[in-house]
């Protein structure tokens, strides 16, 4: 009992003197520099399936995603690859020993524009919004 009549009494010594809070304002600069920036936020992989014998082309969809700062300028170009002998025409799948598969990347469905990497030519260009 005394306990308790001590800890009431601490409790009620608190609400006697209430806290004055008082509260300021004052204004401050918030400052960030966007600098022109584009990154490959993705980039999916190509599969043209399973085939024993080729006999016809074989189509197949990949996406590339790019995110780049608002106004800023871009241009996607894809290279020849690692095969030997490769252009961006005529790419070479490698697989075991020296057997390669030729195949073709275009930037179109109807087939028209081969993928490169010659700006102006044979990318893809657009301009990044944010």
């Amino acid at each position: 009992m005394i306990r308790y009549l001590s800890a009431l009494a601490a409790l009620m010594a608190l609400g006697a003197n209430p806290a004055v809070s008082q509260t300021q304002t004052s204004q401050f600069n918030v400052q960030m520099t966007i600098t022109a920036d584009c990154q490959i936020t993705s980039a999916g992989g190509l599969s043209f399936g399973s085939a024993g014998v080729i006999a016809a082309n074989r189509d197949g969809t990949s996406a590339i995603v790019v995110q780049c700062t608002n106004g800023t300028a871009y241009n996607v170009g894809l290279n020849e690859g690692t095969g030997t002998g490769a252009t961006v025409a005529t790419r070479k799948m490698t697989g075991p020993g020296a057997a390669t598969v030729n195949y073709t990347l275009y930037s179109d469905s109807a087939h028209s524009s081969v993928w490169g990497n010659t700006v102006g030519t044979n990318t893809k260009s657009a301009t990044g919004t944010g």
